[in-house]
C-alpha cells in the first residue's frame, strides 16, 4: 500500500492536472454563455496549483525516480520543464482573455483545449519510454489542431488548421514509425533498455528509426527543413494560439528531445550529431534570410523561430562533449520562450476589433503613440537579437561558450555569423517604431488595458532583469542539464 502510495504521490502534478481537466469541463458544461469567464479562472488556479504541487519537487528528488513500470520519472529536467510550461501557459491564457472574448471565440473551449495541451506537455516531460513520449506528443498536438481553428471569422485560420493537421498527421506517422523500427532492433521501448540494447550492438535498422523519429520530433520543433506548417500557423492562427504555439510547446519538445538523444540512443550519437549539424545550419540560414524578406510581423518572428531552434540544437550537439552544453541549450530555449511569447502578446494586445495589429507597417512611429508598450518591444526583440545587456545576449553567449569549449568552433563561427544576420530584421522593427512616422490616419494614441500593460510589462522587464541577473536561472538550468 506504502509502495502504490508512494507511485502516485511521484506523479501527482500530471494526476491533479488529469483530475482538473474533469472537473473543469464538466463545470465549464453547466455554466451559461455569460458566466463562461469562470472557466478561465478555474483554469488559472489549475496551473497555479501545479506549479505548487511541482515546485518542492525540484529540491525534493535529489536523484531521478520512476515509476509506472519505469515509464515515468522525476527529475530536475522533468520538473524544471514542468515549472516552465505551467508558467508560460498562465501567462499564455493572460493574453489571451481579451482578444477571444472580443472575436466571439468559444471561451471554455479555448482554455479547455489549453489546459488538455498543458497536460500533454506535462506528460512529455516525464515521460521515460518511447510510447508514453508518442502519447504525450499527440494529446499536446491535438488540441493545437483545434485551437489553430477556433477563430471561425478568418480564412486564414481554417486554411493553416488544415496546414497544419495533415503535416502533423504525416510528422507523427513518421515518429510512430521511427519508434517501430527502434523497437524492433532493440525489443523494448523503454529508454534506459534501448540505451543498453544498442551499446551492445545495432545495426542499420536502428539508424533509419533513428532518422524518422527525429525526423517527428524536428517537426513539432518547427526546424528545417520539417518548418513548411511554421509561417502559415504562426500568420494565420489566433495571436494567441500563435503565443501559446511559440512557447510552452518549444520547451516541452525540447525536453523530449534531449531525453531521448541522451538517455536512449547516446551509442548513435555520430549518426544524429552529423544530423543535427546539418538541421541546424539549414535551419540558421533558412530561418534567418528568410525572414528578412516578411512583411508580416507574425510571420517574421515564424522564420525566426526556426533559427532560434537551429541555435538550440547546437547547444545539444555541444552538449555530448562539454557539460555546459544541455545547461546552456536547455537557459537558451528557456530564454527565447519567455521573449517570444512577450512580443506575440504585444501583438495581441495591441490588436483592436476586427483588425490584427501584425503588419510591419502598423509599427511605424509607435514610439509617438505609446512609449512604454515600444520600449517593451525593443527589449524583447533586443533580446531576440542578442543585444546586451538583455537575456538573449547571455544565451548566445553560452551556446558559443559550450560550442568552443565541446571543439566545435567552426559552428560557434557559423552561429555568430548567423546572428548577425538575424540582427538586421529585428533591429529594422525598432528603426520603424523609434525613426519612422505613423502612418497616415493612424496617429491617435494606442490606449490599452492597464492590465494587459502590467503583464507585458513584467515579460519585457524579465528580459533586461535576467540579462542583468542571469546567475540564478543559469545555476538552474546547470542543475536540471
Amino acid at each position: 500500500m506504502d509502495l502504490l502510495l508512494s507511485q502516485y504521490l511521484i506523479a501527482l502534478p500530471d494526476i491533479f492536472l488529469l483530475l482538473a481537466i474533469c472537473f473543469v469541463t464538466v463545470v465549464d458544461v453547466c455554466l451559461a454563455k455569460p458566466y463562461q469567464r469562470v472557466t478561465f479562472w478555474l483554469v488559472q488556479v489549475t496551473l497555479l496549483l501545479a506549479i505548487m504541487l511541482t515546485l518542492p519537487q525540484f529540491g525534493e528528488y535529489k536523484t531521478a525516480l520512476t515509476t509506472f513500470g519505469g515509464s515515468y520519472i522525476v527529475d530536475k529536467l522533468s520538473v524544471l520543464t514542468k515549472l516552465f510550461v505551467y508558467a508560460f501557459s498562465m501567462l499564455a491564457f493572460v493574453y489571451a482573455r481579451e482578444y477571444i472574448e472580443k472575436r466571439e471565440i468559444a471561451v471554455g473551449d479555448y482554455y479547455l483545449l489549453g489546459l488538455l495541451a498543458v497536460f500533454g506537455m506535462s506528460v512529455m516531460a516525464s515521460s521515460n519510454t518511447f510510447l508514453i513520449a508518442y502519447l504525450g506528443l499527440e494529446v499536446l498536438a491535438l488540441p493545437l489542431y483545434a485551437m489553430t481553428a477556433m477563430y471561425k471569422g478568418s480564412k486564414l485560420a481554417s486554411e493553416a488548421a488544415m496546414k497544419y493537421f495533415a503535416l502533423g498527421a504525416l510528422a507523427s506517422g513518421m515518429l510512430l514509425y521511427g519508434i517501430s523500427m527502434l523497437y524492433g532492433a532493440t525489443g523494448s521501448l523503454e529508454f534506459n533498455a534501448v540505451y543498453h540494447a544498442l551499446a551492445q550492438q545495432y545495426d542499420i535498422v536502428a539508424i533509419v528509426g533513428l532518422i524518422f523519429v527525429l525526423a517527428g520530433l524536428l517537426f513539432k520543433f518547427g526546424a528545417a527543413p520539417f518548418h513548411m506548417w511554421v509561417p502559415d500557423v504562426y500568420q494565420g492562427a489566433p495571436t494567441p494560439v500563435t503565443l501559446f504555439i511559440a512557447s510552452a510547446p518549444k520547451v516541452a519538445t525540447f525536453s523530449i528531445s534531449l531525453r531521448i538523444l541522451m538517455h536512449a540512443v547516446p551509442a548513435l550519437h555520430v549518426s544524429w550529431e552529423h544530423m543535427l549539424i546539418g538541421i541546424a545550419l539549414v535551419s540558421m540560414l533558412g530561418g534567418n534570410l528568410l525572414a528578412i524578406a516578411q512583411t508580416n510581423l507574425k510571420r517574421m518572428l515564424a522564420y525566426s523561430s526556426i533559427a532560434h531552434i537551429g541555435y538550440t540544437l547546437l547547444g545539444i550537439i555541444a552538449g555530448f562533449y562539454s557539460n555546459l552544453g544541455f545547461s546552456a541549450a536547455m537557459f537558451y530555449i528557456f530564454t527565447y520562450a519567455l521573449v517570444v511569447s512577450g512580443a506575440f502578446a504585444i501583438i495581441t494586445v495591441l490588436s483592436k476589433g476586427q483588425m490584427e495589429f501584425d503588419k510591419l507597417e502598423d509599427y511605424r512611429g509607435l514610439n509617438a503613440r505609446n512609449p512604454w508598450v515600444a520600449f517593451m518591444m525593443l527589449l524583447l526583440l533586443f533580446s531576440m537579437a542578442g543585444v546586451p545587456p538583455t537575456v538573449g545576449f547571455f544565451a548566445k553567449l553560452g551556446l558559443l561558450e559550450a560550442l568552443v569549449e565541446a571543439h566545435q568552433t567552426w559552428l560557434a563561427v557559423a552561429a555568430l555569423v548567423f546572428a548577425l544576420v538575424g540582427a538586421y530584421y529585428y533591429l529594422r522593427v525598432v528603426m520603424l517604431m523609434y525613426f519612422e512616422e505613423p502612418v497616415a490616419g493612424s496617429t491617435d494614441r494606442i490606449e490599452i488595458n492597464r492590465g494587459m500593460l502590467v503583464t507585458v510589462s513584467i515579460n519585457g522587464t524579465a528580459a533586461l532583469l535576467l540579462g542583468l541577473f542571469p546567475s540564478f536561472f543559469i545555476d538552474m538550468c546547470r542543475l536540471a542539464g
